[in-house]
């Protein structure tokens, strides 16, 4: 697929890109089995297990965590206002500001680590990354962030299966994802990481929601039901139901604005090469 070859552009050292189908069709570039650091892209994987977590009943959306008021749903959610690394609760309440925090999510984990009462990493083994065959991943402290937060090492190989479970999911039920990619706390404005104040700046359960935010790191032509994160190491991984297909892009070179201009327009050269006809188009 030609539109993937765009990451030969970029002024990075390593990179790999995949495009996958909803009917299962794959197209891949560059160094698919090397492993990169995910950076914030672990998030998925966290808010993934926290889901199994929640069907099995090892703890609830409404169990209490992190700061007074605030809950399992408010963590996943950015919007315990706790901040974006470490320091007291920057918002009046729970569900008044989204709040992008990473060590909100390092306190998610720590509450699904207490609730399983094995650590955090031990679940998401055992729970995604084996279920899932992706053997050539795994999590490892990050000093900065944390490991739920940001945590995750692997191949694009391993988050091309990460991207298929969230278009047709095998370890929850589909309506559990339905409300994972839901808006959670519908209407709080808030600061998207490397793209500014998005009014409303929607979330769901731990998986960031296109809608209407302008500008994103997601293509023009991305539907707004599209979804997904992206991580400070260069890495993104998007499913737009719409089009009916992921696309994830992984390098080593770290975010900057060098990302936030040429990733719209590799997602929108990929989106228009599958609407025009250039390989087989997806079904409609």
């Amino acid at each position: 697929m030609d539109s993937l070859r765009e990451i030969d552009r970029w002024d990075v050292r390593n990179a790999a890109a995949g495009l996958l189908s909803e009917d299962g069709r794959l197209e891949t570039y560059g160094e698919t089995s090397r492993s990169f650091r995910w950076a914030s892209v672990t998030k998925l994987v966290t808010a993934l297990a926290s889901l199994v977590a929640l069907e099995e009943g090892t703890f609830d959306l409404d169990d209490p965590a992190g700061p007074p008021g605030s809950t399992i749903k408010h963590l996943l959610a950015h919007s315990s206002g706790l901040p974006f690394l470490d320091g007291e609760p920057i918002s009046g309440s729970p569900g008044e500001r989204r709040v992008y925090s990473n060590v909100g999510f390092n306190a998610l984990g720590a509450e699904l680590a207490t609730a399983a009462g094995i650590p955090f990493e031990e679940y998401v083994r055992v729970a995604v990354l084996e279920p899932l065959g992706m053997e050539g991943s795994h999590l490892r402290l990050d000093e900065r962030y944390g490991v739920p937060a940001a945590g995750g090492y692997g191949p694009l190989d391993d988050l091309i299966r990460l991207a298929a479970e969230f278009m047709k999911p095998t370890l929850v039920a589909q309506e559990t994802l339905d409300e994972a990619v839901a808006v959670a706390f519908p209407g709080l404005d808030g600061i998207l990481p490397g793209f500014g104040r998005q009014k409303p700046n929607d979330w769901g359960l731990g998986i960031e929601l296109r809608g209407a935010k302008s500008p994103h790191w997601t293509g023009t032509t991305n539907s707004t039901r599209t979804f997904g994160h992206f991580g400070g190491s260069g890495t993104f991984l998007w499913v737009d139901p719409q089009a009916q297909c992921a696309l994830v892009c992984l390098t080593n070179r770290a975010f900057d604005a060098w990302a936030a201009e040429v990733w719209p327009p590799f997602s929108d050269a990929v989106l228009a090469e599958i609407a025009g006809g250039a390989i087989e188009p997806f079904p409609a």
